[in-house]
């Protein structure tokens, strides 16, 4: 049995209590490569500025065909990876087994069989091999945008009486 729980954090502005949230829960700051499969339009297009703020950083998107369209068509740079039903490379599980991707962001896009079998298989394999996962774009915006602003060592520990 899994539980799960709630991480209240505090910081001197939104993002910076984001970013202790998500690292006081075990997340990391990804280092190179982020895998986007973002699902409907809406998730896609919340995920415009973080995306340029990963670029604009050095960071090398993958993306699922859809989302590599979306993203093209705004100018942002991804490599295109193939669903791990298809037998084509670059394939997802492929990055995966291969230790090339740092964070996995998946949003469901519908809920027709294949989506949902794919996203299954992207999540569940992102956990079999330890690799940090959001599946909720506004999370993913703060989060990307809160470890773009904010250096780990720029985070000072604090006293409560400090807030």
């Amino acid at each position: 049995m899994v539980s799960t729980g709630e991480v209240g954090c505090i910081g001197d502005d939104y993002y910076e209590a984001i970013l202790t949230a998500m690292l006081s829960v075990g997340y990391s700051i990804p280092k190179k490569n982020i895998l986007l499969s973002t699902g409907p339009a809406k998730s896609k297009s919340e995920l415009i500025e973080s995306a340029h703020m990963l670029v604009d950083r050095g960071f090398e998107l993958f993306a699922t065909r859809g989302s590599h369209n979306f993203f093209k068509q705004n100018d942002i740079p991804t490599t295109m990876v193939y669903w791990p039903d298809e037998k084509e490379t670059p394939n997802v599980l492929d990055l995966f087994r291969h230790h090339k991707i740092d964070l996995v962001i998946n949003i469901p896009k519908d809920l027709s069989k294949t989506e949902l079998d794919n996203d299954y298989t992207i999540r569940r394999s992102a956990i079999d091999f330890n690799i940090p996962l959001i599946t909720n774009a506004r999370l993913a915006s703060a989060f990307i945008t809160a470890f773009c602003r904010t250096k780990l060592e720029d985070l000072a520990i604090k006293s409560w009486d400090e807030f």
